[in-house]
């Protein structure tokens, strides 16, 4: 299946809260206990919050498959912070992940950025340091859900640009 790499469009934001949603739930329970997801899944918002982060100025690149549908996604904040990284499973393991860290890392040059940053899942991991990122610790925190403290884990990575 041939892929492109695109900039976001208003109507990619019910298909990219459906891309978190399904990579959530779908492959989070390979690295995270029910209980996780759970709690992970519950902190990403429908697909208002989308247009409300392009028009604060972030970037989303998109990769779609050969229909134009999302299937993929790169969410950039201006400062660097790449916060989010998201492939829907059934477009797994086909080099999406790589090409929208390079799509983003060609912007973060383009507007002068020294570095990218970002906190990666056990799953993400891996492909951010194919990418060049490294983990400088790990992260331990808790997410509440329901009327609890959802203990749970990421990693610190950055890749410097400069």
């Amino acid at each position: 299946m041939a892929y492109s790499i695109r900039p976001y469009r208003d109507d990619d934001a019910k298909a990219l809260a459906d891309v978190i949603a399904a990579a959530i739930h779908e492959i989070g329970p390979h690295a995270y206990s029910p209980e996780q997801v759970a709690a992970w899944g519950a902190r990403h918002p429908g697909p208002e919050r989308y247009r409300e982060r392009a028009a604060e100025g972030h970037i989303i690149f998109v990769a779609a498959d050969g229909e134009d549908r999302p299937v993929a996604y790169a969410l950039l904040e201006p400062d660097g912070h790449l916060d989010h990284l998201y492939n829907h499973p059934d477009h797994t393991r086909r080099g999406l992940a790589t090409q929208l860290l390079a799509a983003a890392e060609a912007h973060a040059i383009s507007l002068g950025l020294e570095r990218l940053y970002t906190e990666a899942s056990d799953l993400a991991r891996p492909a951010f340091e194919r990418a060049g990122y490294v983990a400088t610790h790990k992260r331990e925190f808790t997410i509440p859900h329901a009327d609890r403290e959802i203990p749970i884990h990421n990693w610190a990575m950055e890749k410097r640009l400069k």
